[in-house]
């Protein structure tokens, strides 16, 4: 049974067409990305969901007693509380409700026979479990951790930032566990570490969600199934990111030729990821069973941990590949140089050359430092100590406040400042209409002010803009934000292009893996580590790292040890346990037997080829999740037995 329904909902404003005549379902644990381009009705969608707008017509129809709640881009707060009574102030239901359990408890404690009391006590201890409300205070004291949000926790809220307080209010919604949660570009003002945290919390606490974002990787992690708004329709697509592309391939293969340019977009977005995605898998199964032995071994011998933290220390490592560069091709060459803010150590001696052709992410939690490093390599602020040399070079720069715009222009004049109506793009003349069509404007956006466009828009005129200045080097600092999935592919198709080096900064893992072929991580305190890797595979050895000194913390001494009874898996999960070899290999042979049908056309016309393919990637998933099932048991025996 859905738990929210939209039937034949239509809405626009003033003559512009929004959503026509669509329809909307979502069932319980549905995790539902909605994507589209800007502009295109994603976020009134969302609005119209949540009840926050009214349709023009259609019906939306909301399942009895169920709570909605949603994240608001400019979260409110009650006056003069801190940060934690912000947090502590939306579970106001949830320690009403353990408040009520104990009254109950100790009333049945008198009167055990009393049958109202018990079926209170009954609903009310569900709600508690399904909001796993019983320790709620060391959660509080988790995403308080998790979201860096420890030391602001006695601040009045009215004091932090606007991502900062984002951050509060998302906290508040993990913690409330709502029956719907809507989140609107929830891994904004997020770093990588503070989403990996949001991304296990949804999948482990199985929460229903319909979420807005532009972080690839976060889609299809999260996702069970993606709805695209275009054109004033809904069109669904089950799975996540790269199951869209996908599907979104073969629908565009049977239509006109006006889809060619974006249909190569995709193809090379789905060959990239793919790619990505097959690596991931072969090195994660290669690290699990490395892992498993590692939990075996280290019972004998405790140097073994020591032993493999030694080799994930060298994978990270890099080899100086700059060896008998040319001094011509230096951008920058910084020595020992050190920066702090405030009491804060941001840098520290940090040596390195940037050479013409680097495509360099700079990455690490907020607040590391890598704004500052930026701003160190324009020359807007001076290093403490240390050198840096600048080469004989033009840089162009793309900051978060996008100051190169000017509002009070429209973008004929921002483009075509001496007049004219064509721009230069590395040394090829454009019709401005032309060019700016690749970043999906429309015509009639030529004469539109600057002032009068949304945030989104400005970042694509700003990036477009961009490339038309004649530069060596590119800065950018968090390019991603406030762009569609359509914009970021043909930023990330421009890039790959250019000619210079490109620095950025970004919290964007999928962006990061596709551009970068180096890393500057801001550790903390200072440190800066250079790393050749890719970002996906950095962040999953110092992951295996951070387990392995998990495991060395447990690990005690032999003699110390006491002999305890063996546990084991229960009942239920050992039953699983002996069942899914079997049911693995029997989607083995199903795969296998579509795969040959591919490759017969008398097989494959019989269904259609569409109909194969979507069969087959169902079944590809269901193999993958049945897989990682297996070996999470089997983890979970090992642990239990050992």
């Amino acid at each position: 049974m859905a738990l929210i329904d939209l039937l034949h909902v239509s809405k626009q404003y003033e003559a512009q067409k929004i959503l026509c005549d669509v329809e909307f379902h979502l069932d319980e644990k549905e995790r539902i990305a909605i994507v589209g381009k800007n502009g295109s009705g994603k976020s009134t969608l969302m609005k119209i969901i949540a009840g926050q707008i009214e349709p023009d017509s259609g019906e939306r129809i909301v399942q009895q007693n169920i709570s909605i709640r949603i994240l608001s881009q400019v979260p409110k707060f009650p006056h003069g509380v801190t940060v934690k009574e912000a947090i502590i102030h939306e579970l106001k239901e949830i320690n009403e409700a353990k408040k009520r359990y104990e009254e109950i408890s100790q009333k049945i404690a008198k009167d055990p026979d009393n049958s109202t009391l018990l079926q209170e006590l009954n609903r009310v201890s569900n709600y508690l479990d399904f909001h796993d409300a019983w320790n709620i205070e060391e959660k509080i004291e988790r995403v308080l951790l998790e979201f860096d949000l420890k030391a602001y926790e006695k601040r009045l809220i009215d004091s932090l930032s606007g991502g900062e307080q984002r951050r509060v209010a998302l906290a508040g919604l993990l913690l409330q566990k709502p029956d719907v949660l809507l989140l609107d570009e929830p891994t904004n003002h997020l770093d990588v570490h503070m989403v990996e945290f949001l991304e296990e919390t949804i999948l482990k606490e199985k929460f229903t969600l319909i979420f807005v974002s532009h972080d690839r990787y976060f889609i299809d992690r999260i996702a069970t199934r993606v709805v695209e708004v275009e054109d004033c329709k809904l069109r669904s697509f089950k799975g996540g990111y790269s199951d869209y592309l996908r599907q979104k391939e073969d629908l565009l293969k049977n239509m006109q030729k006006q889809h060619e340019n974006l249909l190569r977009l995709l193809k090379q977005e789905e060959e990239w990821l793919r790619r990505g995605v097959k690596a991931r898998m072969k090195r994660n199964e290669g690290r699990k069973k490395r892992v498993l032995q590692l939990r075996e071994e280290a019972k004998k011998n405790p140097a073994i941990i020591k032993k493999i933290q030694l080799q994930l220390e060298r994978e990270k490592k890099h080899f100086n590949r700059e060896e008998g560069v040319s001094r011509k091709k230096v951008l920058f060459e910084l020595e020992k140089i050190s920066k702090s803010l405030g009491n804060k150590l941001l840098i520290k001696e940090f040596s390195t050359r940037i050479l013409q052709k680097d495509t360099i992410a700079i990455v690490g939690k907020n607040g590391s430092g890598k704004s500052t490093f930026l701003k160190l390599l324009l020359g807007e602020i001076e290093p403490d100590s240390g050198i840096i040399k600048r080469g004989d070079i033009k840089i162009g720069y793309f900051d978060q406040h996008r100051s190169m715009l000017d509002d009070d222009k429209n973008l004929i004049e921002t483009f075509c400042p001496n007049g004219g109506d064509r721009v230069e793009v590395w040394g090829k003349s454009m019709h401005v209409y032309g060019y700016l069509k690749n970043f999906l404007f429309p015509k009639e956006f030529l004469d539109k002010k600057i002032g009068s466009l949304s945030g989104g828009e400005k970042n694509r005129v700003a990036l477009a803009l961009l490339f038309t200045k004649k530069v060596d080097c590119l800065i950018l600092d968090e390019p991603t934000n406030d762009l569609d999935i359509p914009t970021i592919t043909i930023l990330e198709e421009y890039l790959q292009k250019f000619q210079g080096s490109v620095i950025f900064v970004s919290h964007d893992r999928y962006f990061v893996d596709k551009i970068a072929k180096k890393l500057f991580i801001f550790k903390g305190n200072g440190e800066i580590e250079e790393s050749y890797q890719s970002y996906s595979e950095y962040l999953m050895i110092e992951k295996e790292l951070a387990e392995l000194s998990k495991i060395a913390k447990e690990k005690k001494p032999q003699k110390e040890r006491i002999k305890k009874e063996v546990k084991k898996l229960s009942y239920k999960e050992q039953r699983r346990l002996e069942e899914l070899p079997s049911l693995i290999e029997k989607i083995e042979e199903e795969i296998e037997a579509i795969n040959e049908c591919l490759s017969v056309p008398e097989c494959y016309e019989k269904e259609g080829i569409v109909a194969i393919s979507s069969k087959l990637d169902a079944l590809q998933k269901e193999h993958e999740e049945l897989l990682n099932e297996y070996i999470e048991l089997e983890e979970k025996r090992e642990r239990l037995e050992h």
